[in-house]
């Protein structure tokens, strides 16, 4: 229940901020779904699924702009490069946070 309305108000955060208004509503609540439901168990694949429901605008990378939830308040420490993006192999330590 509570990973529930987590995720109702991570969308509905998101939908009030400027600079998502413009985003896919029906793909942000299903990354921040998929994001609530991640646990030390997920597999790589569920990461890459997120990934791609987090990229927006299809350009192999996860801006801060884009990131939500704990990717977003981890995003320093997932963003191993220091190169202010996520590619699918940074998001996958979002896996080792989770333990």
């Amino acid at each position: 229940m509570k990973k529930i309305i987590l995720s109702i108000t991570v969308a509905a955060t998101l939908f009030s901020c400027n600079s998502v208004k413009d985003v896919n509503t029906s793909t942000l609540t299903q990354a921040a779904t998929l994001l609530s439901s991640l646990s030390s168990n997920s597999t790589v694949q569920q990461i890459s699924s997120l990934f791609s429901l987090l990229d927006t605008n299809n350009d192999e990378a996860i801006s801060t702009t884009e990131a939500i939830g704990s990717v977003a308040e981890n995003f320093n420490i997932l963003d191993t490069d220091s190169n202010s993006s996520l590619n699918l192999t940074e998001l996958t330590g979002l896996l080792s946070l989770l333990k």
